[in-house]
């Protein structure tokens, strides 16, 4: 690429990564971190000016800038955070915070040996699924179980197994995206099948996916459309007339639920969401769901169904690349233990503590914020308490949001956006939402524990 003379002096001015190491600011921004981490900081910074400058962009190098990259890198990246956004399941935010039982198993597996794959009765070698199957069963009412890695994984897994080479119908309204770009008929490609799409966006009937069905049918998959609603006129088939409609022909029925609930979150005022044992009791083949969602564990895509389909799974040469760890286990083997006790769970797991806040709390929590910053940020910022919504997230009841309330925070001699900043690079960070002109901090998210924090974040911001 030919530059011109204007762009070339800008990138002749750069200065070299040596002169940068061994500036005094430098030094002392960087504090003891690693001399190798310091260059790269230097030159992944340089290299984006220079990508700037010479794509005729208006850019220059900034010592505060580098100054704020190493400040920023001498903490670990991946930190407590303190989520202000009012969406309860932010995968940014690594969705729900763990139950204290689950808190505990992982720092005993971590820190010590552990019997992940040997029996205790006999001392051979076991299987690590012994951990979390009996509690799945039981959960969900299904002849056996396994976990993989996440629910993405689980459908490739499933459609590999039981219809690789072979056709798999679906509603073409269940032709979903989720994060990251990844798409349902992506993933079927990625496992051998050929997908046969059937009906139209907005209605699918049964006779459609019986007009489809051939010898070359390996599998009738159902996609809970966890994400989003397709609302109007509109016609789905439920899930009792397809497992009919498989046991006819001999086919089996897929039930990918994206979420997946273990209890009926409609008993407590939240919106319905699919419940695992439903699908079991109406007779899908073969279920599965994320186990960090509405489950509150760790990342994971747990499946659950017939036992001759599940083993068959378990051999499968996917199975070990999409296997889980320790420490998956630990956390997946104590959160579920809770659900059997419905009463214990909704009282200890902090999502469903979250879930469940009532306003009168949410408007207490703020008030206490408002009481330890308002006098100190004087004619700083103006503060207010707001009615707002927040959103469950991760998938879940996409159509709905919780009544919520929030404190609202208009700096005065700094921008909004750079006050979300500076929330931002606090440690540890807080994340709020910005709406025009105001940071709003949502207390549907923000727990008892951290008002103090998020206090001293704000005085640190703005004072």
């Amino acid at each position: 690429m030919l530059l011109d003379n204007g762009r070339q002096a800008r990138l002749q001015q750069l200065p070299a990564v040596e002169r940068l190491f061994n500036d005094e600011r430098v030094r002392k921004a960087a504090g003891t971190l690693h001399p190798r981490l310091i260059k790269r900081i230097i030159r992944d910074y340089l290299h984006e000016v220079r990508s700037e400058i010479i794509n005729g962009r208006d850019a220059q190098f900034s010592f505060e800038e580098l100054e704020l990259r190493l400040l920023v890198a001498r903490k670990p990246t991946l930190t407590r955070a303190i989520n202000g956004l009012g969406v309860v399941l932010h995968t940014g935010l690594g969705r729900a915070p763990l139950p204290k039982v689950a808190q505990e198993a992982l720092i005993d597996v971590s820190e010590h040996f552990s019997a992940l794959e040997i029996s205790l009765l006999d001392g051979r070698r076991g299987s690590r699924y012994q951990h979390v199957e009996p509690l799945l069963c039981e959960l969900t009412g299904a002849e056996a179980a396994l976990v993989v890695n996440n629910n993405c994984a689980a459908t490739l897994l499933i459609l590999s197994t039981i219809a690789k080479g072979r056709e798999v119908i679906v509603s073409r309204g269940q032709l979903i995206e989720i994060g990251g770009s990844f798409r349902i008929p992506d993933v079927m490609l990625q496992s051998g099948c050929r997908m046969v799409e059937v009906g139209t966006t907005n209605r699918t009937h049964l006779r459609d996916y019986e007009n489809a069905i051939t010898s070359e049918t390996g599998a009738l998959l159902r996609v809970h459309t966890s994400n989003y609603r397709i609302i109007g006129f509109t016609k789905e088939v439920p899930l009792e007339e397809l497992v009919a409609l498989g046991r006819k022909y001999s086919i089996p029925v897929i039930d990918d639920l994206g979420s997946g609930a273990l209890l009926d979150l409609s008993r407590y005022g939240l919106p319905k969401e699919p419940v695992v044992s439903e699908s079991i009791a109406a007779g899908a083949d073969v279920v599965c769901f994320s186990g960090d969602k509405l489950i509150g564990a760790g990342q994971a895509g747990i499946i659950v169904g017939k036992r001759e389909l599940i083993s068959k799974m378990k051999k499968h040469p996917l199975t070990r690349a999409l296997r889980c760890d320790k420490l998956t286990y630990a956390v997946l083997e104590r959160t579920l233990e809770l659900f059997l006790d419905e009463e214990r769970v909704v009282r200890e797991h902090p999502l469903f503590q979250i879930l469940l806040k009532s306003p009168s709390e949410m408007q207490k929590q703020a008030r206490q914020l408002l009481n330890a910053v308002q006098k100190r940020l004087a004619g700083r910022a103006r503060f207010e308490i707001k009615p707002t919504r927040a959103e469950v997230g991760g998938g879940s009841l996409a159509t709905e949001s919780l009544e919520s309330v929030a404190v609202a925070v208009k700096p005065v001699d700094i921008s909004v956006d750079e006050l979300a900043r500076r929330m931002r690079l606090f440690r540890p960070p807080v994340f709020g939402r910005v709406v025009q002109d105001e940071y709003l901090l949502d207390f549907r998210t923000i727990r008892a524990d951290e008002i103090a924090i998020v206090a001293e974040a704000l005085i640190q911001a703005l004072a």
